[in-house]
């Protein structure tokens, strides 16, 4: 878990540390979060490293908090409250589960982590 003293609430941003890449997740509620993880099964992580295979698609989960951040440090970051007002909860929650199992397509620059759950939180 993370030492941030704000536990994250429905429809929050985390931002997972993974070495000199973020991952970006959607809390849900009840320890849950949405996030997009690589299709291609030989990709070990959406990392941004040029070592790294480039991911076109990647698979919308929902999953445990715990297990998505692992050791990696995470905290809430709603950015982009200071600029966009976030959707009510109910209907950030209903869109994030209807994505859950989809295919969307994906790359480090534009349609990333980040992208993703941003659209969710804002629209």
């Amino acid at each position: 878990m993370t030492d941030d003293k704000h536990y994250p609430k429905p429809g929050d941003l985390i931002e997972i540390k993974q070495g000199c890449y973020d991952h970006w997740a959607l809390y849900l509620r009840d320890g849950y979060v949405i996030h997009v993880t690589p299709v291609d099964e030989e990709a070990s992580s959406l990392s941004a490293s040029s070592e790294t295979k480039l991911i076109r698609k990647a698979q919308v989960k929902k999953e445990l908090l715990k297990d998505v951040a692992g050791d990696d440090d995470w905290h809430v970051n709603n950015k982009y409250d200071c600029h966009r007002i976030p959707l009510p909860v109910e209907e950030i929650i209903q869109r994030a589960e209807e994505w859950i199992g989809s295919i969307v397509p994906y790359d480090v620059i534009g349609s990333n982590s980040e992208g993703f759950v941003r659209k969710l939180r804002y629209g």
